[in-house]
């Protein structure tokens, strides 16, 4: 299969473990940035011995990651795929990609991920299929922070969906990384959603909304405001999302699920009261 013209933007931090894998199969890149936050384990000599350039920089966010990396000069194609270490490029999305890049009509497209635990994919507790944009022209993407993740700044008529989707190896570092990481992204989303109380009501109409990115993001805005979350965030991707098909893995996912939600709104409540001035 001949490559794509297409370079790919790498974020890292301590990814030893997976870069090999993700590297691997994406060999056929001739131009591959790594944007590494200063790992202390072999992540940076592992990205060079495999052709990669690398760059370092403080983590901030994925948005201002993702923008500084496509900041930098020498890049050799127009269009960036945004890959992060856990995530495996598959032989049939990258058949799509390079199919897709040669439509004038969009400037980006959306690509969805296949998670993985306990050794089998998520079909159904992992949303599949959420989607993210992680292709885009390199002067035309940009993003911004959206809680734990980015927002495209793209309109969506410029934006594509492709049908084959990303490998998501997600727990691969282990549980107590997933935890770690889930424990800093609530706290992240903490914040969101106190930015966007007070931003105006949501997005009530959105819910009915035939663009899918629409109706996602209103699904957020006015799941942020209803009462017992944890528990509905359980039963919605248990049994509404058929996740008890998933087996034991889907259970623990969901379980994970659910207290990663009530860590978000015990941190919206402490939030609240250290803006009234009362003890935490």
């Amino acid at each position: 299969m001949s490559a794509p013209p297409v370079s790919i933007l790498l974020l890292s931090l301590n990814e030893e473990e997976n870069l090999p894998r993700c590297l691997d199969a994406v060999a056929w890149c001739d131009d591959i940035l790594l944007v590494d936050s200063f790992s202390t384990d072999r992540s940076v000599e592992i990205a060079r011995e495999r052709g990669a350039r690398v760059v370092q920089r403080k983590f901030k966010n994925f948005a201002d990651q993702r923008n500084f990396g496509i900041d930098q000069e020498g890049w050799k194609h127009d269009w960036i795929l945004h890959l992060d270490a856990d995530e495996v490029v598959s032989p049939q999305l990258l058949a799509e990609m390079e199919r897709c890049i040669q439509n004038p009509d969009f400037d980006a497209y959306r690509i969805a991920s296949k998670m993985m635990f306990h050794g089998k994919w998520l079909r159904r507790s992992g949303m599949y299929p959420w989607h993210q944009v992680r292709l885009g022209r390199r002067e035309k993407l940009r993003f911004v922070q959206q809680g734990h993740g980015q927002r495209e700044t793209l309109p969506a008529e410029r934006i594509g969906t492709l049908e084959e989707p990303f490998i998501h190896h997600t727990f691969s570092k282990g549980l107590a990384d997933w935890v770690e990481r889930h424990n800093r992204y609530s706290s992240a989303e903490a914040v969101h959603a106190m930015e966007s109380a007070g931003a105006g009501p949501a997005d009530w109409s959105g819910l009915f909304a035939a663009d899918g990115v629409r109706r996602r993001r209103a699904c957020k805005q006015v799941f942020v405001r209803l009462p017992c979350r944890p528990l509905l965030r359980f039963l919605y991707m248990y049994v509404a999302r058929l996740g008890f098909l998933d087996g034991r893995a889907g259970w623990d996912y969901c379980c994970l699920l659910a207290i990663y939600e009530w860590l978000t709104v015990m941190k919206i409540r402490e939030l609240r009261r250290r803006a009234k001035g009362e003890p935490v």
